[in-house]
């Protein structure tokens, strides 16, 4: 189960969020995301667990709990839509 953590601390580690959600049950990793300019938490990150059970458990105590001075809100992540935009450039034909 995929699970997405949102309005984290901005100095909460990947660690810190794996420890957060062992309590509930094994966890296959957690990585909280960093800015790749400024190499900064964005403050959200995702956990997966393998047993949906444990995972369920987790968000149903974990979301609106403090973690590290921050209320984190915690739901089952959705698949990644598509990120829009324009299309790629075609070079222009030639006659």
């Amino acid at each position: 189960m995929n699970i997405y953590v949102g309005n984290l601390s901005y100095q909460l580690s990947s660690e810190e969020l794996r420890e957060a959600f062992e309590q509930f049950g094994e966890v296959s990793s957690a990585n909280v995301v960093m800015d790749k300019l400024t190499g900064r938490s964005k403050g959200f990150g995702f956990v997966e667990m393998p047993d949906r059970a444990s995972g369920e458990e987790a968000i149903k105590q974990l979301d609106g709990a403090p973690l590290k001075g921050r209320n984190v809100r915690v739901n089952e992540a959705r698949p990644r839509e598509n990120q829009g935009g324009f299309p790629p450039r075609r070079a222009p034909r030639r006659a």
